[in-house]
């Protein structure tokens, strides 16, 4: 006897509607844990914040893993996660930054990059009238990861667990990965126009 239905790969039990819906759900739920984050942040509850922050990261990871397992991929998915990793990152730089915890300047590299390449996307589309795809590149992914150890290595400095040379190693690697990131969007973003 088996559950498995013709021509799939996936058990039938696997195929309901909640389990479907799964990683969207955990991409929601990290969208909704942004108000908490920078609530902490703010309040300078830095171990608490660390706390969501690996909250987090793990929904990120269990989105994309049951994305794959119950082949799950969807639309709303595609659009929900990206802009829950910027909304969680974009919004803890500027949360510390107008707390005076970081520089403003980097705060503000950090969301004029983003800035930039929203701007050309609308841009884009108003221009063609067309979606055209514009997946991140290495170096905009390696500025992201920057992004997300400086952020974690700060608050772990601020709890007592991390030099402060880690956190400065961390905020010039931002800074580079960040502008280099800046530069090669720029460079794309020509070539496609």
């Amino acid at each position: 006897m088996t559950n498995w239905p013709p021509g799939s790969r996936t058990p039938w039990f696997l195929k309901t509607s909640f389990l479907r819906q799964l990683p969207n759900l955990l991409s929601a739920a990290r969208l909704a844990l942004a108000p908490l984050l920078f609530t902490l942040l703010w309040q300078r509850r830095y171990g608490a914040a660390l706390w969501v922050i690996a909250a987090a990261g793990v929904t990120d990871g269990l989105d994309g893993f049951f994305a794959r397992l119950f082949h799950a991929h969807s639309r709303l998915g595609a659009y929900i996660d990206p802009i829950a990793d910027k909304i969680l990152l974009s919004g803890a730089f500027l949360t510390l930054a107008l707390d005076g915890a970081i520089e403003k300047w980097l705060a503000a590299l950090v969301l004029g990059r983003d800035a930039g390449i929203l701007l050309f996307a609308a841009g884009a589309f108003l221009f063609t009238k067309s979606w055209q795809s514009f997946p991140p590149s290495i170096w905009g992914k390696a500025s992201t990861v920057a992004q997300i150890a400086f952020v974690v290595a700060l608050l772990l400095h601020f709890v007592g667990y991390a030099s402060q040379s880690l956190v400065t190693f961390g905020m010039w690697s931002t800074v580079a990965l960040t502008a280099w990131s800046g530069l090669d969007y720029l460079r794309r973003a020509r070539t496609r126009l």
